[in-house]
């Protein structure tokens, strides 16, 4: 009597920051039949609210593992969620705000690239959004691109014919898109925290850009906000 064949499983690196659009990211990959593998990164940064929501996340949905390595980017400051002397703007600013950290993207994709290779994957999701975002030129559609040419030069599973996809699924979407597809996919947003400025519990203080666009997104929706600020 003929065994079936075992179904062959897809691995994906997932980054997961733990706010909406990552937490977003990661159901859409799920949903895809990927295994997925789940990145963090712990830079430093201002609070560790959204480290302990990528916990929640990776767990609710399953992750096969879930990895927070630490690399200090305090060390070169240079943005508000990395030098604690740069205030976090409550108001929209002109141009790429100072809540722009210097290569982050480029860094947390890199990490996620060498362990692709390691579990001899050949997908990395990314939950970058080049419509309502801050401006962040790591969350373009021709960043994520050069990026995976980048890839498939520098990699030896790449060399030998495995390549590399980045997935940007929500690079098109709106804030209010976004939402409507990671609450049809079953996402619990209450579990995510996106503010720059969160407290120890990850109550948002509401007036930071990424709480602005988040509100905003919800009310566009027509999705009830499970944000607790710390106002209430």
């Amino acid at each position: 009597m003929q065994t079936a064949a075992k179904k062959e499983t897809k691995k994906a690196v997932v980054l997961l920051s733990g706010g909406l659009d990552s937490a977003t990211c990661l159901a859409i990959a799920k949903s895809q039949g990927f295994d997925c593998y789940c990145l963090s990164l712990d830079y430093h940064q201002r609070h560790i609210a959204e480290l302990n929501a990528a916990n929640r996340v990776a767990t609710a949905y399953g992750a096969i593992s879930h990895k927070t390595p630490q690399l200090d980017l305090s060390l070169f400051g240079g943005s508000a969620l990395t030098d604690n002397t740069i205030d976090v703007p409550h108001a929209p600013t002109l141009g790429i705000p100072v809540t722009y950290v210097p290569a982050r993207n480029t860094i947390m994709l890199s990490l996620a690239l060498a362990w692709a290779e390691v579990l001899q994957s050949q997908d990395i999701f990314i939950g970058v959004n080049a419509l309502d975002y801050s401006g962040y030129p790591d969350c373009r559609g021709e960043y994520v691109q050069a990026f995976q040419n980048m890839a498939n030069l520098a990699t030896k599973s790449a060399v030998e014919g495995k390549t590399i996809t980045i997935h940007a699924p929500l690079i098109d979407l709106t804030k209010s898109q976004i939402i409507q597809l990671g609450t049809s996919l079953g996402v619990d947003y209450g579990l995510t925290v996106s503010c720059y400025e969160a407290d120890a519990e990850g109550r948002a203080c509401g007036e930071c850009d990424s709480c602005r666009l988040r509100r905003a997104g919800f009310e566009g929706a027509g999705v009830a906000d499970p944000t607790v600020y710390k106002s209430t």
